[in-house]
């Protein structure tokens, strides 16, 4: 029998849901060995303490409608937990409690069996059990919303990984991503259970993070829509949001910021947390200190701040100061890197997020020095910097168990700082192969594939051609970029993912 065809509707751009009824120096040392890390660049020296700095609040309005989501919270969040019931049987107790075909039945079992392993490999070892696919397949199994993202998902992940495209795996993309949307639509109407919404619109947010096609050419709600919906969402929340929502929430906000060039929306908690010495959950979620995730807040807060004419030049190399300081209040006391990885295979969680934040710090000082007036790849602090980075990741486990997938954002950051000689463009593009099909797809891939493109403006004199797409994985990418020549200076990502339409959400 011929597969069914799709409705005319779900090959239209959707219609976003989100109209209905929600608005209301130091020194690392690597294994005994001081590593110098390249943070005397040329910038003032601070004026007053970090307590007197606030970026944000200087933007004009940046404070009308923001609300604090500390407001939504019982308790301060240590760790992002996941509840999980106990009671749920693995893999498949879902099976005889929701109506599925047979086709549908396959997309289940393939998002539990494949999927679900991608996402979240810091909790996972944190929390060493199956809590986090215990509340996951609750969600499946009680919210139709959310388990229509899976299934979009997982038919998104056979398109991709296992290579299966056809135009039935794109039916089922299409299928399901449009009743995700249509049963979202429903729930923003009643207007009841905003628990099940946000864990909804979260999902659709990350779930294709893991799992996306950097050329994926169906149509879908940005994910900046998508996120403005869970922001709104917790502003009219009917009770108290789960520690990991919230968590996964300032992730995404954070670090979503700095895609767009915005400050993120909760900027203000953010910077009182950091002050406060208050975790978010992020390190146990992300494996990033929170105390850098608040910093990185801060510097997306004065990127915005500076692309609106709201800083002058000496402000700003004030300000810069100012941040790296603080940056450097977030070294570990004992700045020593050690492997993670036990004799038993077995990872260590601590000793992988010291180094997992060792990466993020360094990046955060690139963005953040990258915003001098005259900031060049070349100068030798950058240079210093970018080497950095590039003597920890051995140190932290590569390929398809390792956690190259939990460095997008700095790999990002110091790749595209990186010259045609740095060795970091060599071994992030050896540890991209060991991921095998894995570094093709999702965050990496898109990251990758991006790096190549500003590697390739940057340092080829040619001019650009006129159509652009991602580069397959390759130490010399071909494939151009729509606009003007660019000639040996520096090329900003975000300006090259503008220019190709390409609406990612690097993380």
């Amino acid at each position: 029998m011929p597969p069914e065809q799709p409705d005319a509707e779900l090959l239209r751009t959707p219609t976003s849901p989100y109209e209905v009824g929600i608005g209301t120096s130091h020194q690392t040392t690597i294994s005994g060995v001081p590593q110098q890390n390249s943070l005397s660049a040329s910038v003032a020296s601070p004026v007053g303490g970090f307590s007197n700095f606030s970026t944000a609040s200087t933007l004009h309005g940046a404070d009308s409608g923001q609300r604090s989501f500390n407001d939504l919270e019982q308790s301060n969040i240590v760790t992002p937990t996941l509840p999980g019931n106990a009671d749920v049987p693995l893999p498949y107790g879902l099976r005889e409690t929701v109506p599925m075909d047979e086709r549908d039945r396959t997309l289940v079992e393939h998002f539990v069996d494949n999927v679900l392993g991608l996402v979240f490999p810091i909790i996972e070892v944190y929390q060493q059990g199956p809590a986090r696919a215990r509340e996951i397949l609750l969600s499946l199994e009680t919210n139709k919303t959310y388990f229509h993202c899976c299934m979009s998902v997982s038919a998104i992940h056979l398109k991709t990984n296992m290579g299966l495209g056809s135009a039935q795996i794109d039916h089922d993309i299409m299928k399901h991503r449009y009743k995700a949307v249509s049963h979202l639509c429903q729930d923003l109407a009643r207007g009841t259970d905003h628990k099940k919404m946000l864990d909804a619109t979260l999902g659709m947010i990350f779930f294709h993070c893991s799992v996306g096609a950097p050329n994926d050419y169906l149509p879908d709600i940005p994910w900046n829509d998508h996120l403005n919906a869970a922001l709104k969402l917790l502003n009219k929340f009917n009770g108290t949001p789960s520690s990991f929502s919230l968590s996964l929430v300032s992730w995404i906000d954070i670090l979503g910021a700095t895609m767009l060039g915005k400050m993120p929306t909760f900027a203000h908690t953010y910077r009182s947390r950091h002050l406060g010495g208050i975790s978010s959950g992020l390190r146990e979620l992300m494996g990033c200190d929170d105390r850098i995730m608040y910093l990185i807040s801060e510097v997306a807060c004065l990127d915005a701040l500076r692309s609106a004419g709201y800083v002058d030049d000496v402000s700003l190399c004030h300000h810069v100061a100012a941040l790296s300081t603080q940056l450097d209040h977030t070294e570990a006391a004992d700045p020593t890197l050690e492997s993670p990885l036990a004799p038993s295979g077995a990872i260590h969680p601590q000793k992988l997020t010291k180094n997992i934040s060792a990466v993020f710090r360094i990046a955060a000082r690139i963005y953040l020095y990258s915003l001098l007036p005259g900031f060049d790849c070349h100068q030798p602090s950058n240079l210093n910097m970018v080497k950095s980075v590039a003597d920890i990741l051995p140190y932290i486990p590569s390929g398809p168990y390792g956690f190259d997938r939990s460095l997008v954002w700095p790999l990002l950051i110091t790749g595209s700082s990186s010259v045609a000689s740095s060795p970091f463009r060599r071994i992030l593009t050896e540890r991209a192969a060991f991921l095998g099909d894995m570094g093709d797809f999702g965050s990496f891939g898109k990251m990758f594939g991006l790096l190549q493109e500003v590697w390739r403006l940057a340092d080829d004199p040619a001019p650009s051609p006129l159509v652009g797409s991602i580069p397959k994985r390759s130490s010399s990418p071909s494939l151009g970029t729509p606009g003007i020549s660019i000639r040996k200076q520096r090329v900003h990502w975000r300006k090259v993912m503008r220019r190709n339409g390409w609406h990612f959400l690097l993380i």
